[in-house]
């Protein structure tokens, strides 16, 4: 005969643990399933990253509603939603081997270094970026186009013994918000590593339409030559780093005015042909593509169509262009991933180094979690790639 549970402070804990089993299943979900508007793209963006932590919570609720199953309605239901939960984070973490034996051998075609392999692979992937030693200057202004003062801000290695290779990072935001200082972690590791690295501003969509932008990206890489020694660092080995917007920005700049200076060129889920981006936008399209490229470009292809085409860093891939580094994520519902595979194909006509890393499980932003799975991927072969670029 089975014995019921009449403890009503179990029976309440059964309960939460079943909300919180149901809490953790909707979390799960978006793993799977791309995110349909903007306020659901954070669980899509941070779903798949924080898989790991993920899993654990799934399997200590597994074993907390394994123990009174077969008393409990609550604890069987709760047993089965951990389960799914589970399961679903486990995708990611499923592939996680074979995606990074494919990643070890793209970037070692590229810099003809072999294969680290998947197991230092696994382990340095995992490591926190802990190192955040560097000196910081802040609201240095570089420009003022039409009254506006524009500034960028420098971090420095804790201890430079000879001038550093320089990073210039790019904030995104759909060119209508963010600052030099976002992705501030970002800036501090590769300072610890020896890298100079500068973080710019630039005007912002609707108020400014293109090419202010691009003027104000120009502007701020004159700047850094002009000034590299008062930065302690090295004008004739600069990184230019993008993230979506701010790729689209950083790819412009470096393709069409190529310099010598310009070692390397790295894109994280940036936009590459805005026209097709318009004409085909995502779908789901949890932040209205359209809208965003109308407010920055100032209208539809229809209307002005120049624009999108001189926007579009694929125009600008007719030569051989600086060794350039390609990461998106597959899930990806803002920047799809196939404008990667895009930018690859035309790069590699062109003669110009070039390397796609896809991350199978990421959305847009994968890295705003640094930590996280894709986010730990992506600095462990951008740090890789930096290396050889400008050694």
């Amino acid at each position: 005969m089975v014995r019921r549970v009449r403890s009503p402070l179990l029976r309440l804990s059964y309960w939460i643990s079943l909300t919180v089993s149901a809490a953790l299943l909707f979390a799960c979900v978006w793993i799977l399933v791309p995110a349909p508007n903007r306020w659901l793209l954070p669980f899509g963006v941070g779903a798949p990253e924080l898989s790991p932590a993920l899993l654990a919570v799934a399997s200590a609720l597994l074993i907390v509603n394994g123990l009174y199953a077969r008393l409990l309605g609550t604890a069987r239901l709760g047993f089965v939603l951990a389960a799914v939960a589970a399961a679903l984070c486990s995708w990611p973490l499923i592939q996680l081997p074979s995606v990074l034996r494919r990643f070890d051998d793209t970037i070692g075609s590229l810099t003809g270094s072999p294969s680290n392999g998947t197991a230092v692979s696994l382990w340095k992937t995992f490591r926190v970026p802990r190192e955040t030693s560097s000196r910081v200057v802040r609201g240095i202004p570089f420009a003022s186009p039409e009254g506006v003062v524009l500034t960028l801000d420098v971090y420095k290695p804790s201890h430079a013994d000879r001038p550093a290779p320089i990073v210039v990072q790019i904030y995104g935001g759909a060119w209508q918000r963010g600052s030099p200082s976002d992705n501030e972690w970002f800036s501090r590791y590769f300072a610890s590593k020896g890298y100079v690295v500068v973080t710019v501003d630039y005007r912002h969509a609707p108020g400014w339409k293109w090419p202010a932008q691009a003027d104000d990206i120009r502007s701020a890489m004159e700047w850094i030559h002009a000034h590299a020694p008062d930065l302690e660092g090295d004008s004739a080995r600069i990184i230019v780093i993008g993230r979506s917007a701010g790729a689209q920005l950083g790819m412009t700049t470096a393709f069409r005015t190529p310099s010598k200076s310009i070692r390397g060129i790295v894109s994280l889920y940036g936009p590459v042909d805005l026209t097709d981006g318009w004409r085909h936008p995502p779908d789901p399209d949890p932040i209205g593509v359209r809208s965003v490229l109308e407010a920055y470009l100032g209208g539809t292809p229809a209307q002005v169509g120049e624009k999108y085409r001189d926007a579009s860093p694929i125009s600008l891939t007719t030569r051989r262009l600086p060794p350039v580094l390609l990461i998106y994520g597959r899930r990806d519902h803002v920047v799809e991933a196939r404008f990667g595979r895009q930018m690859e194909h035309a790069l590699k006509a062109a003669g110009t180094p070039v390397a796609l890393l896809e991350i199978p499980w990421s959305e847009h932003a994968f890295d705003a979690l640094p930590n996280g799975l894709g986010g730990q991927i992506a600095l462990f072969y951008m740090e890789r790639f930096m290396a050889w670029a400008v050694r």
